[in-house]
This record gives C-alpha cells, sequence and structure tokens, in this order.
C-alpha cells in the first residue's frame, strides 16, 4: 500500500483534522492491509495501536462465556479502533473483528499518546467522537433490545452500505449471525424475504443492496439517529 495521502486521506475522522495536525500525526501512520475476518485485538489484550480504517468495517464484538456473540459497535472511514488508547487504558473488554476487509492506517499507541498530550485539534475531535460512539453504543443495546430482527437486518446492511459506498459486499449469513446475535437461519429467512421482495440479492455470501429505498423503508429509527450523530461530529 502506498504511503498516506498528505491532501486528502480516505478516513474521515483524519480529514476532520488541521492539515498542520494532520501532517505531524501523519509521520507516524502505517499503511495496513485489514483483511475480511481479521481479529485486531481480543477481549482482554492491551492495545499496542490504533487502527483509522479506509473503506474497511470494523465490528466490536462482546463474545459470552458460551461462545455466543453480539455486536456492540461498527467503525469504519468516520471512526478509529482504538478508544481505550484515547482514555488512557489501553485495555478492552471486547473483541475488534474486520467484517469488511479494504484496508487502513495504523499508529502506536505511544505517537498517539504523545499527540493526545498536545491538548490540540486531535484531542477535542477524539472527544466529539467518543461521544459519538457512546450515542451508538447504547443506541445498538436499544435497537437490539426493543426491535425486530427485519429492522435490525436493514440497519445492518445500510450501515455497511454507508460505510464502504458501495451496493455489494461479501458477508456469510454466518457472519451476520454472529455479528446481531442470533441464529443463522433468521438471518437466512429475512435475507431470502428480502430477496423475494426486490430489496436484496443474495448469492453464495455476496449481498447486492438492489433497493435502497425500500431498505430503509424496513429499517428503524436507530439508522438515522447515529447516521447523523456521526455526520454532526465529522462537520
Amino acid at each position: 500500500m502506498s504511503s498516506p495521502n498528505l491532501s486528502k486521506p480516505i478516513n474521515r475522522l483524519l480529514a476532520a483534522l488541521p492539515q498542520p495536525d494532520y501532517q505531524r500525526l501523519c509521520i507516524h501512520l502505517e499503511p495496513v492491509e485489514l483483511p475480511q475476518h481479521q481479529i485486531l485485538y481480543n477481549a482482554g489484550e492491551h492495545y499496542k495501536y490504533a487502527y483509522f480504517p479506509s473503506h474497511s468495517i470494523v465490528s466490536t464484538v462482546a463474545i459470552m462465556e458460551n461462545g455466543s456473540t453480539t455486536e456492540i459497535g461498527v467503525i469504519s472511514n468516520e471512526g478509529m479502533v482504538g478508544l481505550p488508547i484515547i482514555l488512557d487504558t489501553s485495555y478492552t473488554n471486547t473483541t475488534a473483528i474486520v467484517q469488511v476487509g479494504d484496508g487502513g492506517y495504523r499508529i502506536g499507541a505511544k505517537w498517539l499518546q504523545e499527540e493526545l498530550n498536545r491538548q490540540g485539534a486531535l484531542k477535542r475531535l477524539l472527544m466529539r467522537y467518543i461521544q459519538a460512539r457512546i450515542i451508538q453504543l447504547g443506541q445498538t443495546a436499544a435497537c437490539n433490545r426493543y426491535h425486530n430482527l427485519e429492522q435490525r437486518f436493514a440497519r445492518w446492511l445500510l450501515t455497511v452500505r454507508d460505510n464502504i459506498q458501495k451496493d455489494e459486499f461479501q458477508l456469510t449469513q454466518e457472519f451476520i449471525s454472529q455479528m446481531l446475535g442470533v441464529r443463522r437461519t433468521g438471518v437466512t429467512e429475512v435475507a431470502s424475504k428480502f430477496q423475494k421482495e426486490g430489496i436484496i440479492h443474495y448469492k453464495r455470501g455476496l449481498i447486492n443492496i438492489v433497493c435502497q429505498e425500500k431498505l430503509e423503508a424496513r429499517t428503524c429509527e436507530c439508522y438515522q439517529l447515529i447516521a447523523n450523530e456521526f455526520s454532526r461530529l465529522l462537520d
């Protein structure tokens, strides 16, 4: 992969930094491949790096003692993987998994902390990002509790689509069921229903959103609320 583009970073969080701040940080940014299903961190591990995805999507997942999983957060080019570093803890009880691979940049925890200690634009921006993530986490928890699988499935597909800016992406039903914390049969039923209604086309792990308007009509209010919060942050 090429070195970071000083004029226009793909990651929207980095792009929101003033140019002098970004150039100073850019010295320590390392381009990395983020292949699908790569685990960036396991629960209990210390964060050595923060990641700024380009068009990759990373899920933060809670894993129960019985092995069941539930996605509690989604991070793509609007954000950063590594909140514990900002909070000066470098520790997490969740697992970070790449669900859509594309690449991005990483920076050592030491260098990120050094820039944060300047108390400049990066610190102010990341504090606002933490607020947006808290809203995302809370709204996702409420969504998992009160909204049905069709609504959650639609929200999840729209979130993926918005972050990678593509209507087609590679995801298996097994992986989707793990992220949503439901049985695979439930995801299969909803995907089949959406396909019959002309909302999506699904074959061999490849999902194509055929009609975004119909998909938006099937989701819940959580999708727009979370999207609005990140738009407010980046604007």
